[in-house]
């Protein structure tokens, strides 16, 4: 091998941040429920700015019982966002593999 190859996973975990931030924006394009449920947590942090405050802030915090609900609903909706991604990120993972065989002629597809 020359001095100027690099390993496949060397590559990929170099470029990963790009590679899951470009996921992330075909995901959004590609799917209209994904984008709604981002929407709806970007209102909700805006509407409630004690959420990032709980979330990016340290030390002790107080929440009123609304509070907590508000809360409740912010975090549901981050795992069903989670779920979306994990599931994306599987299928795409699937598809990049499919297509890395094809290119090397692993196998034919006729």
């Amino acid at each position: 091998m020359s001095e100027q190859y690099t390993p496949m996973i060397e590559r990929i975990s170099e470029a990963f941040d790009e590679i899951d931030s470009d996921l992330m924006l075909e995901l959004t394009a590609a799917d209209q429920e994904y984008s709604n449920v981002k929407h709806k947590m970007s209102d909700l942090k805006r509407q409630h700015p004690f959420i990032d405050e709980l979330l990016e802030g340290d030390g002790e915090v107080q929440i009123t019982a609304q509070e907590h609900e508000v809360l409740n609903q912010y975090f549901r909706l981050y795992l069903q966002a989670d779920n979306m991604e994990r599931k994306h990120i599987y299928f795409r993972g699937h598809t990049d593999g499919f297509s890395y065989l094809k290119k090397i002629g692993a196998f034919k597809t006729e």
